[in-house]
């Protein structure tokens, strides 16, 4: 990091040279910020992907650069651009430890998403710092202050933050003339929560960075060029459809190669299940970052401890079942999703490791969302709108092959994953056929 006049200029292995002053140098040198260097951005899939040691933080500082650039490639004004970057900096502030390994157990406990949980946070409605720190951070002014002393709204980058979901029409294609309504600035929004987003794009950029995985780069630089605003939303140049095509192959092949990879998929729910048993109070996990959770299972002992220090220690629990989409029938399909809760899980766990005759904490399941068996996938962040040199508007699957193909691809590759302790293996897998039916 150096210095500039008034600013400070990071460089970035991803985005080259960002620029940061004023209110986002406040914000970054803030504790809630500084909490996101300790959470992986990927959980613990650095055991799987060895250079996987990026955090949080700095995707939410990429996340920041890439709305700023999406912000001046659309004219937005200097006040909705304060706003949409102080969002990108602080979308992720309140992730759980292990990033979205957790995030369903703190929802089930806290009644709140992590965007929720970022509403509350920089209001000042809920704590910022754990009991510890009380004598480095008491009196603090909240993080709303800070924003609103430099001009910017903070209810406005709260609900840019907080409401994952856009205000659009449903269609994605659009004829000038026919179908003009009155502009409610959506595209703001979308900057954050769209088709193509500053979130993203910076996620796929960067995990495809440090995994090693080079099926997840794609042409940002021409994207953020022929970006346009019509008729309240986010549109890119039909000269840049092939780069949007990359983008979307990026984040299609990134879900089958690294998000879901079943050993990670392993490794995540070993994780998960030591949390489960723990007995701790999860009320303030959104305080925590991945060594306090850590440090705390292991003064569980038990189950935690040991679940806990078999992932530091890459002892992790053999892939023994894995159900490939082509092996999975309609029967088989609508008994997963009603299995894929937490609760669920841990139900078929439960049947599977006493048929197996050995102890629950031995067999993990896992399972892509609920809304891959019930091909619902939302068509928001599988589809994009691409505008020609009439302004007339058409979603990128209308005209496009590979597009068309992509949404129709199943990006997980398997329906179920099943894993235990390698000695475990024969019986694991005699126990799932019978549970299953398989």
């Amino acid at each position: 990091m150096s210095d500039l006049v008034g600013a400070k200029t990071i460089h970035d292995p991803v985005h080259g040279s960002i620029r940061v002053d004023g209110l986002f140098l406040d914000l970054l040198d803030r504790h809630e910020m500084q909490r996101l260097r300790g959470v992986k951005q990927l959980g613990a899939a650095n055991l799987v992907f060895p250079g996987a040691n990026h955090t949080r933080f700095e995707h939410c500082l990429g996340a920041y650069h890439l709305a700023g650039g999406m912000a001046e490639a659309i004219g937005l004004s200097e006040d909705d651009s304060l706003a949409v970057r102080t969002a990108g900096l602080l979308h992720d502030i309140c992730h759980a430890p292990y990033s979205h390994t957790l995030e369903s157990i703190m929802e089930e406990v806290t009644g709140q998403d992590h965007m929720e949980l970022a509403r509350n946070l920089i209001m000042g409605n809920i704590k910022t710092f754990p009991d510890r720190d009380a004598d480095l951070f008491d009196g603090q002014e909240t993080m709303a202050e800070i924003i609103r002393e430099a001009g910017v709204d903070p209810v406005q980058v709260c609900d840019l933050i907080a409401y994952p979901e856009t205000t659009s029409r449903e269609s994605l294609d659009f004829v000038p003339g026919k179908d003009d309504h009155f502009p409610s600035k959506d595209y703001i929004h979308q900057i954050i929560h769209g088709p193509v987003d500053c979130d993203q794009m910076d996620y796929l950029l960067r995990d495809a960075h440090y995994t090693g995985v080079v099926l997840g780069q794609f042409d940002i630089d021409r994207i953020l060029s022929k970006l346009r605003v019509v008729n309240d939303r986010i549109c890119i140049d039909k000269g840049a459809a092939p780069a949007t095509e990359g983008l979307m192959v990026s984040r299609s092949l990134m879900y089958s190669s690294v998000y879901f990879h079943p050993t990670v998929r392993i490794l995540n729910r070993m994780i998960t299940k030591a949390v489960l048993a723990s007995g701790l109070d999860l009320g303030e996990m959104y305080l925590w970052n991945d060594s306090d959770l850590a440090h705390s299972l292991y003064g569980c002992g038990g189950v935690s401890s040991k679940l806990m220090r078999l992932v530091n220690n890459r002892l992790f629990y053999h892939q023994v079942v894995l159900v490939s989409n082509d092996e999975t029938t309609e029967e088989l399909a609508q008994f997963l999703a009603k299995h894929e809760s937490l609760e669920g899980r841990r139900l078929l766990e439960s049947q599977i490791s006493e048929k197996a005759g050995i102890d629950e904490s031995e067999v993990c399941v896992e399972m892509p969302p609920e809304s891959n068996f019930k091909s619902t996938l939302k068509i928001g962040k599988t589809d994009v709108s691409i505008v020609n040199s009439e302004g007339k508007i058409r979603s990128l699957t209308k005209t496009s092959p590979i597009a068309k193909a992509l949404q129709a691809r199943n990006s997980f590759g398997w329906s179920l994953v099943v894993g235990c302790p390698a000695e475990h293996r024969d019986a694991v897998i005699k126990a799932t056929s019978k549970v299953l039916g398989i």
